[in-house]
C-alpha cells in the first residue's frame, strides 16, 4: 500500500529539502517508486539537489494549481542510477522558481484542496510505493493538509531552543490531527555533543522516536547542494544516518 511522507519543519533552515532528496533517493535505490513534490512554493529549493536546471523544468506543481496541466506532467523522472540499478525509480514534481509565478502565488493564493486531488492522482497515475511531500516550514493551511493526510510524518529540528518549541507546537497539532507515524530527526548537531545524549533528551522530551541524529557536516556544505550526498557519498557517517532514518520509514 503507497504511503504520503511529509517532510517539515517548522523553521527554515533545518536542512528539511536535503533531507527529502537524500531519504527520498535511499528508499527508491531500495527498488521502490517513489515521487517527491515541492509544496514549498514560496521558496522552492528541491530541484537543485536532483539535478535539475531552472530553464527545463518544463510544467510545475504552479502549472497544474492554474489548471494548465495534469499533476502527472509535472513529474520529471530523475531516477539516480544507483536506483535504477536497484529497480527503482524516482520522480520529482518542482515549484516554479520564476519570481513572476512566485508574486503571483503570494498576491492570488490557490486552492488548497486541489493539493490533495493531486497528491492521490500522483499515486495512483504513477503508481507509487512513496510520496514524500517536502513542506513549507511553520503552519499553514497547506502544511496542515499535508500532515492530516500523512502516513509519516518526519520533523526536523536542530539543538535550538527556537525550534524546540516550535516542535512542540507542531506535534500537538499532529497529535489533534491523529498522525498515525510521527518520527523525529535532530540535523546540525556539532560533532562534539553527545549524540546518544541527544537522541534521549529530544525522546523524553516529545515522547516520540527519534529516528536519527545527523551531524554538521562541513563535507555536505562544501557539496552546497550540488547533488545527493547519500548517494555520492554512502560511507559517509551523515549518509549512513540518512539510511538508518530511511529504514525506519520502510517499516
Amino acid at each position: 500500500m503507497a504511503k504520503i511522507v511529509s517532510i517539515h519543519s517548522y523553521r527554515g533552515g533545518t536542512g528539511k529539502s536535503n533531507t527529502t532528496a537524500n531519504l527520498s533517493a535511499q528508499i527508491a535505490k531500495q527498488g521502490k517508486r517513489v515521487a517527491v513534490i515541492d509544496t514549498d512554493i514560496q521558496s522552492p529549493g528541491v530541484h537543485v539537489l536532483f539535478g535539475l536546471e531552472e530553464d527545463k523544468t518544463g510544467h510545475t506543481l504552479n502549472d497544474y494549481l492554474w489548471g494548465k496541466c495534469r499533476i502527472e506532467e509535472a513529474a520529471h523522472d530523475l531516477t539516480p542510477k544507483a536506483a535504477k540499478a536497484a529497480g527503482g525509480t524516482l520522480y520529482l514534481v518542482p515549484s516554479s522558481v520564476k519570481a513572476s509565478d512566485i508574486a503571483r502565488i503570494l498576491r492570488e493564493g490557490y486552492d488548497v484542496g486541489m493539493l490533495n486531488d493531486g497528491f492521490q492522482s500522483l499515486l495512483k497515475k504513477l503508481k507509487l510505493d512513496y510520496l514524500f511531500i517536502d513542506t513549507h516550514p511553520g503552519l499553514n493551511e497547506e502544511t496542515l493538509l499535508s500532515i492530516t493526510i500523512s502516513d509519516v510524518l518526519v520533523l526536523i529540528l536542530r539543538p535550538d531552543r527556537q525550534d524546540f518549541q516550535g516542535t512542540a507546537v507542531t506535534v500537538d497539532v499532529a497529535r489533534r490531527l491523529e498522525v498515525p507515524n510521527m518520527l523525529l530527526v535532530v540535523n546540525k548537531v556539532l560533532t562534539s555533543f553527545d549524540f546518544a545524549k541527544v537522541k534521549q533528551q529530544v525522546e523524553s522530551t516529545y515522547n516520540l522516536t527519534v529516528a536519527g541524529v545527523l551531524p554538521l557536516s562541513e563535507d555536505m556544505v562544501k557539496l552546497g547542494s550540488a547533488g545527493i550526498f547519500s548517494l555520492e557519498f554512502p560511507d559517509h557517517q551523515w549518509s549512513k544516518t540518512i539510511q538508518q532514518i530511511a529504514a525506519y520509514i520502510l517499516r
